[in-house]
Protein backbone atom coordinates (compact mmCIF):
# COMPACT_ATOMS: atom_id res chain seq x y z
CA UNK A 1 0.00 0.00 0.00
CA UNK A 2 0.99 3.57 -1.04
CA UNK A 3 0.46 6.18 1.85
CA UNK A 4 -0.33 10.07 0.92
CA UNK A 5 1.21 12.37 3.37
CA UNK A 6 -1.92 13.34 5.54
CA UNK A 7 -1.54 9.59 6.84
CA UNK A 8 2.27 10.86 7.87
CA UNK A 9 0.85 13.43 9.65
CA UNK A 10 -2.12 11.62 11.47
CA UNK A 11 0.42 8.90 12.66
CA UNK A 12 2.77 12.10 14.09
CA UNK A 13 -0.25 13.78 15.40
CA UNK A 14 -1.09 10.71 17.91
CA UNK A 15 -4.08 8.66 15.66
CA UNK A 16 -3.66 5.13 16.96
CA UNK A 17 -5.99 4.08 13.92
CA UNK A 18 -3.84 5.66 11.45
CA UNK A 19 -0.72 4.08 13.09
CA UNK A 20 -2.28 0.62 13.03
CA UNK A 21 -3.39 0.74 9.11
CA UNK A 22 0.56 1.66 8.75
CA UNK A 23 1.73 -1.45 10.71
CA UNK A 24 -0.80 -3.84 9.28
CA UNK A 25 0.49 -3.37 5.75
CA UNK A 26 2.68 -6.10 4.28
CA UNK A 27 4.45 -3.31 2.06
CA UNK A 28 4.49 0.45 3.14
CA UNK A 29 5.33 2.42 -0.13
CA UNK A 30 5.37 6.24 -0.55
CA UNK A 31 6.23 8.99 -3.39
CA UNK A 32 8.97 10.92 -3.89
CA UNK A 33 6.49 13.85 -3.46
CA UNK A 34 5.60 12.76 -0.12
CA UNK A 35 8.86 12.18 1.13
CA UNK A 36 9.79 15.73 0.16
CA UNK A 37 6.56 17.30 1.44
CA UNK A 38 7.48 15.22 5.08
CA UNK A 39 10.77 16.75 4.80
CA UNK A 40 9.52 20.26 3.65
CA UNK A 41 7.47 20.21 7.05
CA UNK A 42 10.01 19.29 9.45
CA UNK A 43 11.31 22.73 11.01
CA UNK A 44 15.49 21.15 12.00
CA UNK A 45 17.47 18.35 11.03
CA UNK A 46 16.84 16.63 14.09
CA UNK A 47 13.06 16.50 12.50
CA UNK A 48 14.72 15.81 8.96
CA UNK A 49 16.77 12.76 10.54
CA UNK A 50 13.30 11.75 12.59
CA UNK A 51 11.15 11.36 9.23
CA UNK A 52 14.18 9.10 7.77
CA UNK A 53 14.30 7.10 10.84
CA UNK A 54 11.03 6.59 10.83
CA UNK A 55 10.22 5.65 7.21
CA UNK A 56 13.61 3.44 7.61
CA UNK A 57 12.97 1.40 10.74
CA UNK A 58 9.02 0.70 9.28
CA UNK A 59 10.62 -0.38 5.91
CA UNK A 60 9.30 2.16 4.08
CA UNK A 61 10.69 2.41 0.21
CA UNK A 62 10.28 5.81 -1.44
CA UNK A 63 9.17 5.20 -5.51
CA UNK A 64 10.42 7.58 -7.80
CA UNK A 65 9.43 10.39 -10.30
CA UNK A 66 9.85 8.31 -13.58
CA UNK A 67 9.06 9.44 -16.78
CA UNK A 68 5.56 7.55 -17.01
CA UNK A 69 4.49 9.00 -13.51
CA UNK A 70 5.65 12.36 -14.63
CA UNK A 71 3.73 12.10 -17.93
CA UNK A 72 0.40 10.55 -16.30
CA UNK A 73 0.27 13.64 -13.84
CA UNK A 74 0.39 15.65 -16.31
CA UNK A 75 -2.55 14.54 -18.27
CA UNK A 76 -4.37 14.81 -14.30
CA UNK A 77 -3.48 17.66 -14.38
CA UNK A 78 -4.81 18.94 -17.50
CA UNK A 79 -7.85 16.73 -16.97
CA UNK A 80 -8.93 18.08 -13.50
CA UNK A 81 -7.64 21.11 -12.07
CA UNK A 82 -9.94 23.19 -13.64
CA UNK A 83 -13.27 20.99 -12.90
CA UNK A 84 -11.81 19.04 -9.52
CA UNK A 85 -9.03 21.67 -8.12
CA UNK A 86 -6.75 18.60 -8.27
CA UNK A 87 -3.26 20.28 -7.35
CA UNK A 88 0.24 19.33 -8.84
CA UNK A 89 1.21 17.49 -5.64
CA UNK A 90 -1.48 15.40 -5.73
CA UNK A 91 -1.57 14.28 -9.37
CA UNK A 92 2.05 13.30 -8.50
CA UNK A 93 1.16 10.98 -5.87
CA UNK A 94 -2.11 9.58 -7.60
CA UNK A 95 0.07 9.06 -10.63
CA UNK A 96 2.76 7.00 -8.61
CA UNK A 97 0.28 4.71 -6.99
CA UNK A 98 -1.26 4.23 -10.75
CA UNK A 99 1.88 3.73 -12.32
CA UNK A 100 2.82 1.20 -9.23
CA UNK A 101 -0.66 -0.65 -9.44
CA UNK A 102 -1.03 0.16 -5.56
CA UNK A 103 -3.93 1.17 -3.56
CA UNK A 104 -3.35 4.76 -2.28
CA UNK A 105 -4.47 5.30 1.66
CA UNK A 106 -5.56 8.85 2.01
CA UNK A 107 -7.63 11.00 3.94
CA UNK A 108 -8.49 13.28 1.44
CA UNK A 109 -10.67 11.63 -0.77
CA UNK A 110 -11.79 14.66 -2.68
CA UNK A 111 -8.63 14.72 -4.05
CA UNK A 112 -8.76 11.54 -5.67
CA UNK A 113 -12.30 10.97 -6.15
CA UNK A 114 -11.48 12.12 -9.80
CA UNK A 115 -9.47 9.59 -10.63
CA UNK A 116 -11.43 6.62 -12.27
CA UNK A 117 -8.04 4.16 -12.15
CA UNK A 118 -7.06 4.99 -8.88
CA UNK A 119 -7.39 2.24 -6.21
CA UNK A 120 -8.30 4.06 -3.51
CA UNK A 121 -8.49 3.54 0.37
CA UNK A 122 -10.30 6.38 2.29
CA UNK A 123 -9.06 6.94 5.99
CA UNK A 124 -11.61 8.33 8.48
CA UNK A 125 -10.17 9.19 11.33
Amino acid sequence: MMFDTDIFIWVQRGNDKAAKMMEKSDERFLSVQTYMELLQCAKNKTQHRYVKDFLSSFGFAVLPLTENIGHRASIYVEEYTLSSGLRSGDAIIAATAVENSLVLASSNSKHFNVIKELQLKTFKP
